[in-house]
């Protein structure tokens, strides 16, 4: 592949991503934010699960006993339901989900508002700031430009 077709692809790709608007911001689609957001949120409990399991190995009464269990159970803290069935009962462990908890909320709730954005059409702040920076651009050069108007005719009165 030359480099002439890596760049098409690449335009390709980052048009299904972001679009840029006239100011040169990129503004990404929702499915591509979802779906950053869940590969974060299902990568972090992956990797956290391990850790819940090293916790709560060989300690007495734990009922976190594999990594599957380990898993379900920081799936369910981070989607706040918690069933129970499994639970640490190390201080580390208890730690790792507690810690699962707060990254999953936030997540789970950044996920959540985009639905509701693209459901509800909340207003974007960012849009209309940038159109009232475009608005202000063409106020201040319309002002210039009639400054030199009143220039003119009060040097034109003045003589």
């Amino acid at each position: 592949m030359n480099k002439a077709e890596r760049l098409a692809n690449a335009k390709k790709l980052s048009s299904k991503v972001y679009k840029t608007d006239e100011f040169n911001i990129k503004n990404y689609s929702a499915s591509f934010l979802a779906l950053v957001a869940v590969a974060i949120l299902y990568s972090l409990i992956a990797l956290m699960s391990g850790v819940l399991l090293w916790f709560e190995t060989g300690v007495a009464d734990a009922n976190i006993t594999n990594y599957g269990d380990a898993f379900w159970t920081l799936q369910m803290s981070a989607s706040t339901i918690g069933f129970g069935d499994h639970y640490p009962v190390s201080l580390g462990g208890r730690t790792v989900v507690a810690m699962m908890f707060y990254v999953g909320v936030g997540i789970v709730g950044f996920i959540g508002a985009q639905i509701a954005d693209r459901v509800l059409g909340f207003a974007d702040t960012n849009v209309k700031n940038r159109e009232l920076r475009k608005q202000n651009t063409e106020i201040l050069a319309h002002n210039k430009i009639l400054e030199k108007k009143l220039d003119s005719l009060i040097s034109a009165l003045d003589k």
